[in-house]
């Protein structure tokens, strides 16, 4: 198996090539969103904020399409033991920032994380840059098909408490939705997963997807859930 950041040199493929039919709805989504559409919170027009990078994998299991999704180390700085694509910042060997640098740190840091091996995926696309004002991320959401799975764990406890597939029919199904009221008073939506709490910027882009994608299903966002869910 090749590690992705030793292939830093060579170019990074995206391709739309033999998808599965179910995944058309997110190639257009890919190719028709708009930055606003994603999300209110757009890179700072001055070039502030550190580049990186996160992986969207869809993959197909025993229950249809699913995302690959990870739980955050409780001990991290940032977003501690919040559930989360694999990504993380980009490394100066990933290259340019503004090319195919986000797709090498997406699949490198998506192998460090969760011991994916990167030869079995093919990245299809990446959605606009958005922007995480509590950490100062620009983030770049790269998209892939999980062509040949391979096996997933934590690597690193230090980083990741877990990783773990969820279902696309489970993120669609209303009985799984609601709203999140951050202590700063703001909202947003949430899914109740795999013993899990998705919210912030990783429920906010789901929940985009399955809205564009034509996947979403009606649901009462009037149902809140406190972020201390669990206590």
């Amino acid at each position: 198996m090749k590690r992705a950041s030793e292939t830093q040199d060579g170019p990074v493929v995206v391709s739309k090539d033999g998808l599965p039919q179910w995944l058309d709805p997110v190639v257009r989504v890919v190719e028709t969103i708009e930055p606003l559409q994603l999300s209110r919170f757009l890179p700072p027009k001055s070039g502030a904020g550190r580049q990186s990078a996160v992986l969207i994998l869809f993959g197909e299991g025993e229950e249809g399409p699913e995302l690959l999704l990870m739980e955050r180390a409780s001990s991290l700085r940032s977003h501690a033991g919040q559930p989360s694509f694999p990504g993380g910042a980009l490394d100066p060997e990933d290259g340019d920032p503004q090319t195919d640098g986000p797709l090498r740190a997406a699949l490198r840091e998506a192998e460090e994380e969760t011991g994916l091996d990167p030869s079995g995926v093919q990245l299809f696309g990446v959605l606009p840059k958005l922007y995480i004002p509590v950490s100062g991320f620009v983030v770049s959401p790269v998209l892939g098909w999980w062509r040949e799975p391979s096996p997933v764990d934590v690597v690193d406890p230090n980083e990741t408490a877990r990783v773990f597939t969820v279902p696309v029919a489970d993120l669609t199904n209303p009985d799984n939705r609601a709203t999140t009221v951050h202590p700063s008073g703001h909202r947003g939506p949430a899914f109740l997963v795999e013993s899990a709490l998705v919210w912030g910027f990783t429920a906010g882009i789901i929940d985009r997807l399955l809205h564009f994608a034509g996947w979403e299903r009606p649901w009462d966002r009037g149902k809140q859930v406190p972020l201390d869910w669990r206590s």
